[in-house]
């Protein structure tokens, strides 16, 4: 609900800050109830429900239900959603590994191809490419902008919001200008798309709020899956992941696609980097 909660209006925001405070009181209200409650309607309450993953308002209450009852019952505190405090060191591993999986499902089903097809052959054809990212999907945008540059593109990727928004304006038709955001509404990421997008750049957002302000300035949209978050896992873990596999199918297609010079510029960049991997002679 936390990483949510900027997307929401503020009927949507009433609702959710309802269920959080008593998940237990809310489980055992009908749709109207929970409504006339939080002073909503009933089509606020299930909108609320689905923007939180739930197909419907039915499948919140059920969850609501196994959250108090975990409540009462006194069991250790959760640090995910799958993993309690007191969990030995192997469960947590094997948790972990399964959320990763289900979270690179989760962004490969919901993957638009045609929307990937177009960035790709934008990408593949630039004469300059710009990334930005903040925090987490920053760590994502460094890793776009190296594997880029391997292959001989010119890419650069921007943590800093003063630098991206004045590199940003030297941007023309021709260039690409990608933002990474996972909630979709990073106002140090969307404003140098935003100067990009005016300037005629073609750009794209890889976020997990396909409906968030960066879309407006994306002329495509590559949606990650919507990450879970709690105490000790934060959204930016999962959504981290769904990221890097977006960047990981950009960079591959865009290899395919310039294979003539990618080939020789990877193979060039290994050669320079080799010895720095071979253990020299003392």
């Amino acid at each position: 609900m936390r990483t949510l909660a900027p997307s929401m209006t503020r009927s949507m925001q009433r609702v959710a800050e309802a269920v959080a405070a008593d998940p237990a009181g809310c489980a055992a209200l009908t749709v109207t109830g929970l409504a006339e409650l939080t002073g909503t309607s009933e089509a606020t309450v299930v909108r609320t429900a689905r923007l939180l993953g739930y197909p419907g308002y039915r499948d919140l209450r059920l969850a609501l239900a196994g959250l108090a009852a975990q409540q009462q019952s006194g069991r250790a505190p959760a640090v995910t959603a799958d993993i309690a405090v007191d969990d030995p060191v192997a469960d947590v591993v094997a948790k972990l590994a399964y959320d990763e999986q289900q979270t690179l499902a989760d962004t490969a089903a919901g993957l638009d191809t045609v929307q990937l097809g177009a960035a790709v052959a934008a990408l593949a054809t630039a004469r300059r490419i710009d990334i930005y990212g903040i925090g987490a999907s920053g760590l994502v945008a460094q890793d776009l902008g190296q594997k880029l540059l391997r292959i001989g593109l010119v890419a650069h990727a921007h943590s800093d919001p003063h630098l991206a928004v004045t590199n940003a304006v030297q941007l023309r038709s021709g260039d690409v200008a990608i933002a990474i955001t996972h909630s979709g509404s990073t106002g140090d990421v969307i404003e140098p798309l935003r100067v990009a997008f005016d300037h005629g750049a073609t750009t794209v957002a890889i976020t997990g709020r396909p409906d968030g302000p960066v879309a407006q300035y994306a002329d495509h949209v590559l949606t990650t899956s919507t990450a879970r978050e709690s105490e000790l896992r934060p959204a930016a873990m999962s959504s981290r992941t769904s990221q890097l596999l977006v960047v990981d199918c950009l960079f591959t297609c865009v290899t395919q696609r310039t294979y003539e010079t990618a080939a020789p510029a990877l193979a060039a960049s290994y050669e320079a980097l080799a010895h720095r991997h071979t253990p020299r002679n003392r």
